[in-house]
């Protein structure tokens, strides 16, 4: 497919619209142009100038010897829609615009004019970047359009960062070239009124020379365009490594203040990052280290990890970390263990991780070298991870021919990590080139990072399933119909009776058999724990008529035109608490929650998501997520929890809520009481949401 982006990057003619020599944005963007090599020509336009830059200047769009295939507007935002209708009229295939006050900033002047600017383009229909963005940078291309001078003469390759702070932009591209990070295009989307991020994402995917794909996300304007992208990206086998901003509810209101973005619920982002294997970053740091390390090009066939160390200090961190991080920690054969056995001290433990001490050589040989290649060859590592920094530094990686060598030895992802972050010493990036492999900082990071390369291994050329179309009735939604209807997919309701009042909530009760549950039955009490509505283990009528009294009059001192339409009477299910529940996500569409249950369960938030459809093997890595997991498997004594049956009514929960969701926004089940093996589930609590 074809971008509408790619007209940017195709412009044989820029024009640099409000050139001025007082403002340091014009005067280095065309500087940039200029000493980066660009091949096309660049005209400066200013109504008030004939010539700046050393250059003949222009008063306008249609004043040009030829026309401009792209225009750069670092002109005041009044003035941008009447430059680019000049320009549509004479030509022109594409815009940047750096000027903000196009629906960012909260101002009504800045909102309204973003709204009639973005019903303008539709009549213009030229493609443009921005508003409110720093520029972009094509490296092949020579296409340099962002105001900083250091972003300018950079080295290409298989890197592109779209990012939506024009500012993370500059501080990346630093970052990255000082770590050996090459580019194949840098691109500060802002405002997005045109081109979003998907449009430069579908770019980028189509560009065979970009192999991975870096991301700062704000919001994501466009959700099923992005989720189209991100999918194709996967489909190709290119790496997403993102960082996102909206995990607090500041952060959100400062990215919609700043740019107009709608950040968006951050679970629910996670849940698209698992499903399109979006590598999602806690820090720009990270992001780096990550980058760095899918440089190298190879992927794992397994999650299986062989770390060398020469310090306990470090092993015992690894541990930790990969505890932390639920790293497979590959467990070496018995041939491995003899093949290290030369080159480590008579008393060395060989394990994994492991601690060499002080390595031993053999035959001028690199140990620490041969003891990775001894990992290599184990089929049962994955991948291996040799704590060494890079040459020059304390504690350095061997000869350039030794680890050449072994990265060469193996086509198994072979990385370096340091314990910490240090200073690049000379001649560094030249020997992780030429030796081709990455150097990553920090020990944690390192962990994390290889752990990336499964998580995009095990997902890459995959294509992702889309929900089906709903066909569900709606008088399945509720009432007995939707009890039934859930038994169906094995959703089993506990027995039950209604009383239409209080005074007959004893009878009720009785018919289920003591002890028993009793519930409110209110539109105004959804969650009824909240309002007082649940009463347990009840053991005679009496004690059932009283606490339903109490029940209506706790009701009516919160609210006091509360409508009771009666008491549900059930049998007491005992048994392991989950929450089950599926919900329409404004911007992300159907998604599943699995969690810890019961009273407790916003407090505890032991809860995983993923997008819907989910496959069994989705749910069961759902439930490894949990924390509240070791109680199915049994727990001090207790014996295994219906993990079969568990599994089989959250999908099933998921297929009604996906063939309703025509009627329904959100559906859940709190508690749902897992028996003990063999014995099923129980739906205790059935709360749905209509639209």
């Amino acid at each position: 497919m074809t971008s509408p982006a790619a007209a940017i990057f195709n412009a044989k003619t820029i024009a640099i619209v409000g050139a001025t020599e007082k403002s340091h944005w014009p005067r280095n963007i065309f500087a940039n142009l200029e000493k980066s090599g660009y091949s096309g020509k660049v005209f400066p336009v200013n109504p008030k100038r004939d010539e700046i830059f050393g250059v003949p200047c222009y008063p306008d769009l249609a004043s040009l010897p030829e026309p401009a295939d792209l225009a750069l507007m670092i002109i005041p935002a009044p003035a941008v829609e009447g430059a680019l209708r000049v320009g549509a009229e004479n030509g022109l295939k594409a815009a940047v615009i750096y000027a903000s006050g196009f629906g960012d900033g909260g101002r009504e002047e800045s909102i309204k004019r973003g709204a009639a600017f973005k019903e303008a383009l539709g009549e213009i229909n030229v493609p443009v970047c921005g508003p409110n963005c720093m520029g972009l940078v094509g490296v092949r291309e020579n296409i340099y359009c962002y105001p900083h001078e250091h972003v300018s003469g950079l080295e290409p390759g298989p890197v592109a960062l779209i990012t939506q702070s024009g500012g993370t932009l500059s501080y990346y591209a630093k970052a990255g070239q000082e770590r050996g990070i090459r580019f194949s295009y840098l691109i500060s989307s802002g405002n997005e009124l045109s081109l979003d991020l998907a449009d430069y994402m579908n770019f980028v995917i189509d560009d065979p020379e970009t192999k991975q794909i870096c991301l700062f996300v704000e919001g994501i304007r466009k959700p099923d365009e992005f989720m189209k992208a991100a999918g194709r990206a996967l489909e190709a086998g290119k790496p997403m490594i993102a960082i996102k901003t909206g995990r607090s509810q500041k952060s959100r209101e400062a990215a919609q203040s700043h740019s107009g973005a709608v950040a968006g619920d951050y679970a629910a982002y996670e849940a698209v990052c698992e499903r399109y294997g979006i590598i999602n970053c806690e820090t720009l740091e990270e992001m780096v280290e990550m980058t760095l390390t899918f440089q190298q090009g190879r992927l794992p066939k397994g999650p299986r990890i062989a770390f060398m160390t020469t310090s306990g200090g470090t092993v015992d961190l690894l541990h930790d970390y990969c505890e932390q991080e639920k790293t497979v920690v590959a467990d070496l054969a018995t041939e491995t263990v003899e093949a290290i056995r030369p080159f480590v001290p008579a008393d060395c433990h060989i394990t994994n991780p492991i601690d060499t001490g002080a390595p031993v050589g053999v035959s001028g040989k690199s140990a620490p070298a041969e003891i990775c290649k001894a990992f290599a060859a184990d089929p049962g590592v994955d991948m291996v991870a040799w704590c060494n920094n890079m040459p020059g530094s304390a504690r350095s990686a061997g000869a350039l021919g030794e680890v050449k060598e072994l990265v060469e030895f193996t086509e198994k992802p072979v990385i370096s990590f340091a314990r910490m972050p240090h200073q690049i010493p000379d001649g560094g990036l030249e020997f992780q080139e030429a030796a081709n492999m990455p150097f990553i900082q920090g020990t944690r990071i390192g962990v994390r990072a290889m752990n990336a390369l499964w998580f995009h291994a095990e997902r890459a050329g995959r294509k992702t399933p889309t929900p089906p179309a709903p066909n569900g009735k709606k008088e399945n939604c509720s009432g007995e119909a939707l009890e039934a209807a859930l038994e169906v997919k094995g959703l089993s309701s506990p027995k039950t009776a209604r009383a239409a009042n209080s005074d007959e909530a004893g009878k009720a009760a009785s018919q289920v058999g003591f002890p028993a549950a009793l519930k409110i039955i209110s539109p105004e009490a959804s969650h009824k724990t909240e309002v007082g509505g649940v009463a347990l283990n009840i053991t005679d009528e009496t004690a059932a008529n009283a606490a339903a009294d109490s029940m209506a009059k706790k009701l009516h001192a919160i609210d006091a035109n509360a409508t009771i339409e009666g008491f549900l009477a059930q049998e007491m299910v005992s048994g392991v608490e989950l929450l089950i529940g599926a919900r329409e996500d404004d911007q992300y569409g159907p998604i599943l929650i699995v969690g810890a249950g019961g009273v407790m369960v916003e407090l505890v938030k032991d809860v995983a998501l993923r997008l819907l459809p989910a496959s069994e093997d989705d749910i069961n890595n759902m439930l490894a997520e949990l924390k509240v997991s070791s109680m199915l498997d049994g727990f001090r004594g207790s014996g295994p929890a219906d993990k079969d049956a568990l599994i089989a009514s959250i999908k099933g929960l998921s297929e009604f809520f996906l063939d309703h969701r025509t009627w329904l926004s959100d559906i859940e089940i709190n508690p749902l009481m897992v028996r003990p093996k063999g014995h099923g589930v129980c739906a205790v609590d059935i709360r749905t949401v209509k639209k």
